[in-house]
């Protein structure tokens, strides 16, 4: 069994490695070097993702929307209840650098900017959480469901549109704000869709810094594949279920 070992990652950065155990892929990422070993060749990878990526992202929605549509319904009703709009929308880089449409359900209130800001503003050790991850662990503009919704990934499931509509895949880059752009040190996010899941996704995030993400936007850029994909949604669903997510 091949191990994915990720060094200098986050906060694992003072551990001996990170390690995951998907059965296809073994590779090492530090400050300096990269090492990898895949049973995939740069030919078959650039093939699936030319040509197969997109078609399987769709029978995998198709097969998955007798789930997914009333989990979609659910997650609607229970923020209409609190009295907003379900449906949230907002710019995102894309491949490329194109911005496209961002769906999400809403889990936050409607001035969400200026009620962060106002709480920035006010709490210095709060802003410098936010200029390490851009996120907050107590965040003041979350609605009542929301940390529902976040904690069980809820609130993902209208960028199944955006999948639908080629501006995203399952799995990618976690989808960029067009203001974190400045903060981005690396290349390979504007080779890829941005997905709804992916190898940042599914890692211990919520302890991980915003910067840190470019390391594992190369390792998936050099690694993407139909195994590595399959595993990734496979343990999406196990990150799920431990409700990691803030």
């Amino acid at each position: 069994m091949f191990l994915l070992q990720s060094y200098g990652v986050g906060p694992w950065a003072n551990k001996t490695a990170m390690q995951i155990d998907f059965d296809i892929v073994k590779f090492d990422v530090n400050s300096q070097s990269r090492h990898l070993t895949t049973h995939t060749s740069h030919q078959s990878i650039s093939f699936y993702r030319a040509y197969v990526k997109r078609a399987v992202d769709f029978v995998l929605i198709l097969v998955g929307l007798p789930i997914i549509l009333p989990l979609m319904i659910l997650s609607a009703l229970l923020v209409a209840r609190d009295g907003y709009n379900p449906i949230y929308t907002q710019w995102r880089v894309g491949k490329n650098g194109k911005r496209f449409r961002f769906y999400k359900f809403r889990t936050m209130v409607p001035n969400a900017d200026a009620v962060l800001e106002s709480y920035l503003a006010t709490n210095p050790s709060a802003r410098a959480e936010w200029d390490r991850d851009q996120k907050l662990k107590n965040d003041p503009r979350i609605i009542p469901m929301g940390h529902f919704m976040r904690k069980t990934s809820l609130d993902e499931l209208p960028q199944l549109l955006n999948v639908l509509l080629g501006d995203m895949a399952l799995v990618g880059p976690r989808p960029m704000m067009v203001e974190q752009q400045i903060m981005y040190e690396g290349d390979a996010y504007y080779e890829l869709r941005p997905g709804l899941t992916g190898l940042w996704q599914i890692s211990d995030r919520n302890d991980c810094g915003f910067r840190d993400r470019v390391k594992y936007d190369d390792v998936y850029n050099d690694i993407a594949s139909f195994p590595i994909d399959m595993a990734v949604i496979i343990r999406t669903f196990r990150v799920v279920v431990r409700g990691t997510g803030y």
